[in-house]
């Protein structure tokens, strides 16, 4: 009989698992606080271990609310983590900041410039999240996306390039960055003098297409603000568009009118 019962005792010590809650991204330099209801049995609480990267954290976890102490293990800001929260059947821990494994913008840009053929270039540190950096241009009175190229996300100094597309005259680029808070963080504003000549087009009352006098980006809208056609290219069919006035916007010139014929 009193093997049965050591037997039954050492049955009830061992969890059952009915799932794992599973994090992960980057170390930022805070901790993880769960929140730590009673099992379904009413005995004991829900969660029985946690690991870090596949290490077994050593913190106080049976209690209602405990907190995952990430200096245990080693990690450098940006680190990648994998938190796994293994719980018992029937009842559901819950992750109270999983934010803090997010990654964060952080850059500081230390140098950028644009070469002669539109390379965009830029030297940042201070990454600590992968994070994709968005290349903008201010075309026509207004800020719009030219690409984007993905972070490193990690301390150190690190170099990125994109090919822009630059208008006649001078183009402003920035990068800009957005994390989790939907801030968005930019670099300071770098402009591009361009000494190509002034791109022109014809006719003023087109029937079949507009033609430029080299390739560019363009927008037609319509009367009520809706855009009809946009694009890059050297000539744009309108023969589609229905007898009216329109307002055309292309390289670095805004607001231009013709009438479709």
């Amino acid at each position: 009989m009193r093997s049965i019962n050591l037997l039954f005792a050492a049955a009830l010590s061992i969890p059952v698992s009915a799932g794992v809650i599973v994090l992960e991204g980057n170390y930022q330099g805070k901790n993880l606080f769960i929140q730590n209801p009673f099992s379904e049995a009413g005995v004991g609480f829900c969660v029985f271990e946690v690991t870090v990267n596949d290490q077994i954290a050593t913190d106080e976890i049976n209690s209602s609310a405990f907190e995952i102490d990430m200096n245990n293990f080693g990690l450098k800001l940006s680190d990648k983590v994998v938190v796994k929260v293994k719980h018992k059947d029937g009842c559901t821990p819950v992750v109270l900041n999983p934010e803090v494994l997010k990654p964060k913008s952080t850059f500081d840009i230390v140098k950028q410039a644009i070469s002669a053929d539109g390379t965009y270039t830029w030297t940042t540190t201070n990454e600590t999240g992968e994070l994709p950096f968005i290349v903008e241009q201010k075309r026509w009175n207004k800020w719009v996306k030219a690409g984007e190229v993905m972070g490193v996300g990690k301390p150190g100094e690190h170099s990125y390039e994109f090919k822009v597309t630059p208008h006649r005259g001078e183009t402003t680029f920035r990068i800009k960055q957005v994390d989790l808070s939907k801030r968005a963080r930019y670099s300071e504003a770098i402009t591009f003098a361009s000494s190509s000549a002034p791109i022109t087009w014809s006719p003023p009352k087109p029937k079949d297409e507009i033609i430029f006098s080299g390739a560019t980006l363009f927008e037609i809208y319509d009367q009520y603000g809706n855009i009809v056609k946009r694009g890059y290219a050297d000539r744009v069919e309108v023969a589609s568009l229905k007898k009216d006035l329109y307002y055309l916007n292309y390289d670095n010139k805004m607001g231009e009118t013709f009438i479709k014929r």
